[in-house]
């Protein structure tokens, strides 16, 4: 039986789910994670997450994005 977590539970999202969860295009999202100095993104081999909890402070002091 798999258990499904909520996704506001997850503490890392995929760029789908965080695109979902926020409210932000996927393109957009991709975008803001390629900078090498991105504190909220986790490359587990090529596949990319979210860090949920840092990604909410960076929204939080964001003016746009």
């Amino acid at each position: 039986m798999k258990h499904e977590v909520p996704i506001w539970e997850k503490a890392n999202l995929t760029i789908e789910e965080a695109a979902a969860y926020f409210g932000i295009g996927m393109n957009k999202l991709r975008e803001l994670t390629e900078d090498e100095q991105c504190k909220f993104v986790l490359f587990v081999g090529t596949k990319r997450l979210i860090k949920r909890r840092l990604f909410e402070q960076y929204l939080e002091q964001a003016y746009s994005i």
